[in-house]
């Protein structure tokens, strides 16, 4: 089984596109939508169990290292671009891609997620 790394990215979204049907713009979830969202997460976690390998997490701070040393920015951070990552085991692109989609929260408006394949020796 190959390695899938899995990017959550931030996407430019049109203004149209943070409204629901009705036009209305969203709302942050309630306590009680917190609660079931974790509660989904949860599920997704344990039903797929086998095929994490590394949850990952946010990104923090960091720094460019390139050699000549760069000059100071302005640079775009890797933590504007990428929201977080994790590392799933699957068959194929396909199957990873599967993995990563039933991820409840991962892939919604202005989110997406890159699936790469991870090359080893």
């Amino acid at each position: 089984m190959a390695h899938y790394l899995c990017l959550q990215r931030s996407l430019p979204t049109p203004a149209d596109t943070q409204r629901d049907s009705a036009g209305a713009a969203h709302a942050q979830p309630s306590p009680a939508d917190m609660q079931a969202m974790y509660a989904r997460f949860a599920a997704w976690q344990q039903e797929h169990a086998d095929a994490i390998v590394d949850m990952g997490g946010k990104l923090g701070g960091g720094r460019l290292v390139t050699v000549p040393e760069a000059a100071d920015g302005p640079f775009v951070e890797v933590k504007e671009l990428v929201g977080g990552y994790m590392i799933v085991r699957a068959d194929s692109l396909e199957g990873a891609i599967a993995v990563a989609s039933a991820c409840p929260g991962l892939v919604r408006p202005g989110s997406g997620v890159e699936v790469v394949e991870i090359h080893t020796p």
